[in-house]
């Protein structure tokens, strides 16, 4: 306990630049080797706006990952739409080799519906293929997720269509986004998938109740997006004023009226856990997250070079036992986590 307690405080007197990962954790996914703590890449596309940014900041941020241990880098086809991957593709020239590449497909038609119409017809995932492998200048993409579930099309001809894909050689891992238990079944049967990825934080505990136990049951990785909870965990959003006109999370049912007020609760302990183990908010997020099993992989998504610095950094966080309990015990976030429509799409 002494030399935990020591680890932790020379970590809490090291400035992110400073700290360097021996040996960043790695875990397998559904038969995946990645880094623990991931990279996601949608916010590099413009949905979060706090403050200026750029490409230039962002490829930097990306280069910064990598230098930290990261391989896991997640993006998606609808990021931009398409400006994302790109990015992604120029960050990763010259280094692909050190990074597991994982987009999405299906929330793009390619037959003429565009972009956020749902499609996951096996004609739509081979056009949708193209273009990624494209964008992102490469020959393969690692990990490739039906971003969500197409309730026009069989869960078993998309499966099949990308199984094709796999004995192609185009990709090497197949994942699914938001699909509910019985989608996943079906999908497992006829090609093993590697991953799900679904939001998961301290306040959004969904996963517990089924997926969980059933991904484990089938050997599938768990890749929570959002593990910050769209920033707010990391206790720099005190106010809905702190969010610009065009950002998103205006209309995030968690992020307006009485239920942002509720939810700084959740904020105010996780920063209590924070100061105990001289850490910061965002890393005892994580910390808490990466605690819950050896088979879950986070993607923190961020387009600053600091704050891929302070999330990889919650690697060496480590959690007293009480520590774990309380977060547990938090309140549960008031509001559902995503507008209706949204939600909608989300497979329960």
């Amino acid at each position: 306990m002494t030399h935990r307690r020591n680890e932790q405080e020379r970590l809490r007197q090291t400035p992110f630049k400073e700290q360097r990962h021996i040996a960043m954790k790695h875990i397998s996914i559904g038969g995946l080797n990645v880094s623990r703590i991931g990279l996601g890449a949608m916010s590099m596309a413009g949905y979060y706006n706090i403050g200026a940014g750029s490409d230039a900041e962002s490829i930097r941020t990306i280069h910064r990952a990598l230098d930290l241990g990261v391989t896991h880098i997640d993006t998606a086809e609808i990021y931009g739409p398409y400006t994302n991957e790109v990015l992604v593709g120029r960050a990763i020239k010259g280094r692909r080799d050190q990074v597991v590449l994982a987009t999405k497909f299906g929330i793009v038609s390619h037959a003429g519906g565009g972009p956020g119409v749902l499609d996951s017809s096996p004609a739509n995932i081979r056009t949708a293929v193209e273009g990624s492998l494209k964008r992102l200048g490469t020959d393969r993409i690692d990990l490739y997720y039906q971003h969500r579930v197409d309730p026009e099309t069989p869960i078993e001809d998309t499966v099949g269509a990308l199984s094709e894909l796999v004995a192609e050689g185009k990709v090497r891992y197949i994942g699914l986004s938001e699909a509910g238990p019985s989608t996943i079944r079906r999908a497992h049967v006829v090609h093993p998938v590697a991953a799900l990825q679904t939001e998961y934080s301290l306040w959004t505990r969904d996963p517990e109740a089924e997926l969980l136990q059933l991904l484990r049951e089938l050997g599938i990785g768990f890749v929570p997006y959002s593990p910050l909870g769209h920033g707010f965990l990391t206790g720099t959003i005190r106010s809905p004023e702190d969010l610009s006109d065009n950002d998103w999370r205006k209309t995030n049912p968690r992020f307006t009226g009485e239920n942002f007020q509720r939810n700084l609760r959740i904020v105010a302990e996780v920063e209590a856990v924070a100061a105990e183990v001289g850490a910061t908010p965002a890393q005892v997020a994580l910390a808490w997250l990466l605690a819950q099993g050896d088979d879950i992989a986070p993607i923190p998504g961020t387009k600053r070079v600091t704050r891929v610095e302070e999330n990889t950094a919650a690697d060496r966080v480590e959690l007293s036992h009480a520590q774990i309990e309380r977060l547990n015990d938090l309140t549960p976030a008031a509001g559902e986590r995503h507008d209706a429509g949204n939600m909608a799409r989300i497979e329960r």
